[in-house]
């Protein structure tokens, strides 16, 4: 498809100011959300993602008014009139996201049963949704699958129970909450992931009556209510589509100011930002990024859950640091497979090898289990145009920092998969000054 094709012609600062909006990681979350009210919720600050139109989809699909307000990105969800939704028009949906997992909880509150189809997501290691059906049997669900998909049934009402994840997962701490929450009773959930979108879902559920405490340990306390009300919340900001532009202006020497990004939910980020001889001035509107001038600098960098530093900040980053200066240590603790986009930046002359071993920080869960993930990124390396083919989310916007780098002109195949956590990106690109053309078009700078 030409119109899932970019070529990008490198070597040309990005400068300018562009806007970010609510989180993809939270948004459709609180979307969800909304399912567990009896009035209509208010969400704020949305962005125009794929991820959006997926779960706007499935909420129509089951009988929930889903409009846009008043305001831009707005929108309001109104579940009065829940209902079953047919089996083939949610099957059509699967593959298009992994968020349809989260609707179990809701679905079986209300309706006491839901279908769940295949899912999607992106291919960057193991998310297995076995743990999140083995919550909801603990919380009195009874589950069976079938070849288009998984049935869930709750015989009587949900009951709170006790929980401890093997891993401070984001997706299982999501499951839990908008499962407890209307449960019968406590459930107390141990190891939970604590990230800013976590919390700000937390806040959303509050609003809508839930009780909910959270712990220092990473323990999350949830008391059931017998129901909830609407919200109106607006979003936190992408703080990983902030981070993906703070690096492509890192790693094409631009000067980039990105609205509505804000300091308190990227304090690691920035912390290694200006390590790596990145600088930053933080003011009430947003984040101003740019290259300084001199060399890049390179680090050792360990991935891990929040507070640590973010899986989805890893794949731009990586790309800087083939700018910077010596020898940078990235090893990969949330994603077993996240480092295999490497593979392309290496065509394009970056210097990046991969090692099974656990380097430049503690031992983690991956190390005795044969996968690739670590990286030893040598630089500075010249980065040449080359043929890309996008495989997720974070990689694919990585791709796009690269080619911009580059010298010459890359051809970018698979851009659509961008849609689905980046708003608007041919048009903040083009903002920016970069140099792409679809297919079809005249090659367009700004």
């Amino acid at each position: 498809m030409t119109d899932d094709l970019l070529l990008v012609h490198g070597g040309n600062p990005l400068e300018g100011e562009i806007q970010i909006r609510g989180a993809k990681n939270l948004v459709p979350k609180a979307m969800v959300a909304a399912l567990l009210g009896q009035g209509p919720s208010r969400l704020r600050n949305v962005p125009d993602i794929r991820d959006v139109k997926v779960v706007r989809g499935l909420l129509q699909l089951h009988g929930v008014t889903v409009r846009t307000g008043d305001e831009d990105g707005e929108l309001i969800l109104d579940p009065s009139h829940v209902e079953s939704a047919n089996v083939a028009d949610i099957d059509a949906h699967a593959g298009s996201s992994r968020i349809p997992i989260l609707f179990c909880g809701p679905l079986l509150h209300r309706l006491g049963h839901a279908f769940i189809p295949g899912l999607g997501g992106c291919d960057i290691g193991g998310r297995p949704v076995d743990f999140h059906f083995e919550v909801l049997r603990q919380f009195g669900a009874t589950i069976e699958k079938h070849p288009q998909g998984t049935y869930l049934v709750a015989p009587q009402r949900l009951h709170g129970t006790k929980i401890e994840l093997p891993y401070p997962s984001v997706g299982a701490t999501e499951q839990v909450l908008l499962t407890a929450v209307l449960a019968e009773g406590v459930t107390e959930l141990r190891n939970a992931a604590v990230e800013p979108e976590i919390v700000d879902l937390i806040c959303v559920l509050q609003k809508m009556g839930a009780i909910i405490s959270m712990g220092t340990d990473r323990t999350i306390l949830i008391t059931g209510v017998d129901e909830l009300g609407g919200y109106n919340h607006k979003a936190l900001p992408d703080r990983l589509e902030a981070a993906s532009w703070a690096c492509a202006a890192l790693a094409t020497k631009g000067d980039i100011y990105v609205r509505g990004a804000r300091q308190i939910e990227m304090m690691t980020f920035l912390n290694t930002f200006r390590k790596v001889g990145g600088a930053f001035e933080v003011d009430d509107e947003g984040i101003r990024f740019w290259h300084p001038g001199g060399e890049l600098k390179a680090i050792a960098l360990e991935t891990d859950v929040h507070p640590g530093f973010q899986t989805d900040w890893q794949q731009p980053l990586v790309v800087a640091l083939t700018q910077a200066n010596g020898l940078s240590i990235v090893h990969e603790t949330v994603y077993e497979s996240r480092l295999g986009f490497t593979g392309a930046l290496n065509q394009m002359g970056a210097h990046i090898q991969l090692y099974r071993e656990c380097l430049g920080g503690t031992p983690c869960r991956f190390g005795a289990r044969n996968f690739r993930h670590s990286a030893v990124v040598s630089g500075p390396s010249k980065l040449i145009g080359s043929e890309l083919v996008i495989p997720d989310l974070r990689g694919g916007f990585s791709y796009l920092i690269a080619a911009l780098a580059a010298e010459g002109t890359s051809t970018v195949h698979g851009i659509d998969l961008i849609n689905r956590g980046y708003e608007n990106f041919m048009s903040k690109l083009r903002d920016l000054g970069a140099h792409v053309e679809l297919p079809a078009e005249q090659p367009v700078t700004v």
